[in-house]
Parts: C-alpha cells; structure tokens; sequence
C-alpha cells in the first residue's frame, strides 16, 4: 500500500510504499495528490520513501506509475527516493538524468536530509522571458536551465509564430552561462534551437565576459541568423539592434 505522509515541510509532499503497491494505491494516494496541485496551480517537491517493509509492485502499479508519471511529469519540481533497496538505488540514478526535475537518491537514515534538499530547491524558473513590441523575445538567464523553462519559451514563440513568418530577433540577457539543470534541460534546449533556429532574424547575447564563449555556440545553432554580442549593461541596446532591419 500507499500512506501519504503529513510530517513534511510546507511545499513537500510525501509517501511511503509499505509491503505490495497495487494500481489501487495508485489511484487513491498518488492521482488525487497530483490533482491537487492541479487545482491549486503549484507545482510538486516528491518525496517517495521505500523502506525495508517493501516488498512489491503489483504489474498493475507499475503500469499505473507510468501512465501517471507520462501525464503529470511536467507538475514536479523536484523528487527525493529514500531507500535503501538497491535495485531501486540503482534504477532510480539510471533514469534521473532524463527527467525534466532533479531527482536524488537518499539512504533510509537521511530522510530529513532529503526534506532539506526539497525544500531548498530554487523557486520559480531558471530563465524568464517577454515578447516586446518590437517582436523581440528577450530571455533573462539567472539559475540552471530547466525542461519547463524551453517549454514555456517555445509556447510564447510558437503562439506569435502561429501568425507571424518569423521573430525579429532573441536577446539572452545572462551575466554568466550557468548550464542545465540536468540532461532534460539539455534536451529540451536542443528541441528549442532545432525547432525555431531558421525563424530568428537576429541574436544578441547581452552578458559579461564570462558569458563571451556563448558567442560561437549561437552562431553554430542560429546559422541563418546575424549574432552580436554587447555588455550585461547594454541590455536596451541589444533590444533596439535585434529589433532592426535585416541587412540588404
């Protein structure tokens, strides 16, 4: 079975798998946990407690966890498995790298340890983003990259691209590259470039010169765009050039 945990700290949820997960515990525990968060418009900090008196999945819990995982995966800001069985361990570091959260393996006795990591997860996105009048997207870098930070970025583009041949130019306003948060973001970034490098006129990167090497990388992926580079400071200018005409 499930139980649902409720010494937690505010934001963390919790659940512990006692003896055999059957689809059923699934579906009273985990599904209306996820619906909540729906509801309240937060997103999720798991953690998922597997202890000695752990025997099984059920076939039907497993398929129940991947049906629930495939459709709520986006909700979850971070997970924490406390465990010390070692196929778990073990499978648990395998997949974590493809997930679009951060995902860490804690022993049995480091429960609040896990706690403490949860609960000191970044909020909110690693970039943030705005479509100026001037049809220029210009993104703010400030924590490592996320999968649902290129998700957001690729709905506002698509949305104006839905109407429009081609954005006018992208700004990456970033004082430092600080890289991604995991190999998900890292996927989800080559998506983005994949899907929207030949609809971009300009690229300026607006940072310090520890962002410089970002210069030839841009170049590499945005092949039909002109790039420029300018200062941290020169974020208005950076604008009103990706904003300009094309060169004739």
């Amino acid at each position: 079975m499930l139980e649902r945990a409720k010494d937690t700290p505010a934001g963390v949820d919790a659940i512990k798998a006692v003896g055999t997960v059957s689809r059923d515990d699934y579906q009273k525990v985990v599904e209306p946990l996820i619906e909540d968060a729906r509801r309240e418009g937060r997103r999720i900090r798991m953690l998922c407690e597997i202890g000695p008196d752990f025997t099984s999945f059920t076939p039907g819990a497993a398929w129940e966890d991947l049906k629930v995982g495939t459709g709520a995966i986006r909700l979850f800001e971070g997970c924490a498995v406390v465990t010390d069985v070692r196929w778990i361990r073990e499978s648990t570091r395998l997949t974590s790298f493809l997930m679009p959260c951060p995902v860490r393996v804690f022993g049995i006795h480091e429960r609040d340890e896990a706690l403490r990591w949860l609960a000191s997860l970044p909020e909110g996105p690693g970039i943030t983003h705005r479509l100026t009048d001037s049809e220029v997207l210009v993104v703010e870098v400030e924590q490592p990259l996320r999968a649902q930070d290129f998700d957001a970025l690729a709905s506002t583009a698509d949305n104006w691209l839905r109407t429009h041949a081609e954005l006018a130019g992208v700004v990456i306003h970033a004082r430092e590259f600080p890289g991604w948060e995991n190999i998900g973001g890292l996927i989800r970034h080559v998506r983005f470039v994949r899907d929207h490098h030949r609809k971009v006129r300009r690229i300026a990167l607006a940072a310090d010169s520890k962002a410089a090497t970002l210069v030839p990388q841009l170049a590499n992926h945005f092949v039909q765009a002109e790039i420029r580079r300018f200062e941290y400071d020169e974020l208005d200018e950076a604008i009103a050039w990706a904003a300009g005409p094309p060169v004739q």
